[in-house]
């Protein structure tokens, strides 16, 4: 117990201690900032800038047909605040710039604007300084609406399908734009949702393939931040279905939180959580910034692609990626997110170079939870509590770490297994051959050994390759039950948790 406790601190304290060098990193850069850029607080143009923005959006609508815009945050829980927090904020974008409420469909769990850790109850920001994105934001699906079948049949226009909610669709028309947003965890060839099962890129490719063949609208623009989010497309999203996509990350690296305690900015001091993740942040900053009549969709590309990648060291930043049909890449922004006329007398720049710390997306929960196991009292049950909370959480990583070592080894042999299951494929291929037999060696692993958990959701290319060298079902559930037949957590069964597939 003493030495698990002693591994666990340590832990933590590496995290604490690279906030600390990654915020005193950043002090160097106090009073830099680009001065065009506004606070999201700030306003800017002159006074016609103080125009309708409905009613500027209608004057073009015939030009670009109805916008329609999704927004899904993948995830819940106050550890999870920044996916919301973008959602929002992309919200208050979208109507700023004139996409009508009707128009816009919005996924989230909705636990994070009053939930009883947040310190400015009914308030969600996205900016150490910013304004309160929750204010207006509709409550489309909600809490265990959050789910792979409802966000499939909104984007079909598939009334009938949709459990709960409001039952608003994409009811759109063949001269009509879409924008897609999603922010949350992810693993190679699977993006999380709050209620699984989760959402896998061979069922996502196929549901874009059937949107395009109802030929329900004109071109498509998707950005999607989570973890190996490219491995979503890689190999598999055709070039033909007018559908532009930038991810977050490559199909082998993770994603960024960012404006998380003690980096630099940090959040106000009262908050415990990162505020925003890197790539979206950069997209939507960028956005407020610049008259998206001026702006193409590679311009935004091109900034956010620098701004993610940390000026293109890499270090704390991930390669944004594109897939798709790029031929409509010179398209304006303003077709897909509107146009806001505070900003029609804003001259298109750079943006400031942006946070100058992040911590990666499956780390960013430990990060939160240790900070909040500081701020409690000490010698008090609440805060051995959260130790213990802590403590459970590492423990399952550990055991999720261990167990899918053991099973690639007990398969493919003691050396080969790790580089088995660890083999990445050559660009251009897609993780899986058989997106089923994935999906059925996930519930087997899951139904032996516990739930993968958003951390374990990193291990999917392991059960990808098992699939692509042809194992058998028999033979993994086999290797399931031998790796994990003392494992006995209530908490972690998929009876509590449900199946990841």
């Amino acid at each position: 117990m003493a030495a698990a406790a002693g591994w666990l601190c340590g832990i933590l304290w590496l995290l604490a201690a690279a906030a600390a060098a990654a915020a005193a990193d950043g002090a160097e850069w106090k009073g830099k900032w680009e001065p065009l850029i506004r606070m999201p607080t700030e306003k800017g143009g002159d006074a016609a800038a103080a125009a309708d923005p409905a009613a500027a959006a209608e004057e073009e609508g015939d030009e670009v047909g109805t916008r329609w815009a999704v927004l899904v945050a993948g995830s819940s829980g106050y550890g999870n605040y920044r996916h919301q927090a973008d959602v929002c904020h992309a919200y208050q974008i979208l109507r700023k710039g004139g996409v009508k409420e009707e128009n816009i469909v919005v996924f989230m769990s909705d636990d994070i604007a009053h939930n009883i850790l947040n310190p400015r109850p009914g308030v969600i920001i996205n900016h150490p300084k910013g304004e309160n994105v929750y204010d207006g934001v509709p409550k489309d699906y909600t809490g265990d609406q959050v789910t792979t079948e409802n966000f499939f049949a909104v984007l079909l226009g598939n009334k009938s399908a949709v459990t709960g909610g409001s039952k608003k669709v994409v009811d759109s028309k063949p001269n009509d734009h879409i924008f897609i947003y999603y922010s949350d965890h992810g693993g190679p060839g699977v993006l999380g949702m709050p209620i699984s099962p989760y959402l896998y890129a061979g069922d996502f490719i196929k549901v874009l393939k059937k949107k395009h063949a109802s030929r329900s609208y004109s071109k498509m623009v998707i950005y999607v931040e989570a973890c190996e989010s490219g491995s979503i497309f890689e190999g598999l999203m055709p070039e033909d279905l007018n559908i532009y996509v930038t991810t977050a990350a490559n199909a082998v690296e993770n994603s960024w939180g960012t404006y998380c305690p003690g980096m630099h900015p940090s959040p106000p001091p009262e908050y415990i959580t990162c505020l925003g993740d890197l790539y979206s942040v950069s997209w939507m900053e960028d956005s407020e910034t610049h008259n998206l009549k001026n702006e193409t969709l590679k311009d935004q590309y091109e900034v956010v692609k620098s701004r993610t990648s940390n000026s293109n060291s890499y270090k704390e930043g991930s390669h944004v990626m594109e897939y798709g049909d790029k031929t409509f890449k010179d398209e304006k922004l303003f077709l897909y997110q509107g146009f806001n006329p505070a900003n029609a007398n804003i001259a298109n720049k750079l943006l400031w170079p942006g946070p100058k710390a992040a911590v990666n997306q499956r780390d960013a929960d430990l990060l939160f939870m240790w900070k909040r196991y500081e701020q409690l009292n000490a010698g008090t049950e609440e805060k051995m509590s959260a130790f213990r909370e802590i403590k459970e959480i590492v423990d399952h990583r550990k055991h999720l770490d261990n167990s899918i070592d053991f099973i690639g080894r007990l398969i493919f042999g003691y050396e080969n297994g790790p580089l088995t299951l660890g083999a990445v494929r050559t660009s251009g291929q897609p993780l899986a051959d058989d997106w089923d037999c994935l999906k059925r060696m996930v519930r087997i692993f899951e139904s032996q050994c516990g739930s993968l958990t958003q951390y374990g959701m990193k291990y999917m290319r392991a059960f990808a390759n098992i699939c692509n060298n042809g194992v058998s079902e028999m033979k993994m559930r086999e290797a399931s039950i031998s790796a994990c037949s003392s494992y006995n957590s209530t908490r972690w069964s998929p009876a509590t948790q449900g199946h990841s597939a």
